[in-house]
C-alpha cells in the first residue's frame, strides 16, 4: 500500500460501515411491494440515504484493495452516492 492510501485499519472501518448501511437499507425495504415502498416517503428516504452513505464509504476503500476484490461491484456502489 502506498503512503497516500490509508492504512488497512482505517479503510476496514469503512467496509464495516458499508455492511451496516446495506443491512439498514435491506431492513427498511423488507416487506414492501415496490409501489408501497415508493409511496412511503420516510422509508424510501431512509433507504436512499443509507445507499448514498454506502457509496460514500466505498470511495474510502483504497483502489489497491478494490482491485484485489474485482467481483464486488465497486463502481455501482460508488455511483449510489450521486
Amino acid at each position: 500500500m502506498s503512503e497516500s492510501e490509508p492504512d488497512a485499519r482505517a479503510w476496514s472501518f469503512y467496509v464495516d460501515d458499508m455492511i451496516g448501511f446495506a443491512r439498514k437499507a435491506v431492513g427498511y425495504a423488507q416487506g414492501f411491494e415496490f409501489t408501497s415502498f415508493i409511496a412511503d416517503q420516510r422509508t424510501y428516504d431512509a433507504t436512499l440515504r443509507n445507499l448514498e452513505l454506502l457509496g460514500e464509504a466505498a470511495t474510502r476503500v483504497p483502489p489497491s484493495i478494490r482491485e484485489q476484490h474485482q467481483g464486488i461491484p465497486w463502481r455501482q456502489m460508488i455511483a449510489t452516492r450521486n
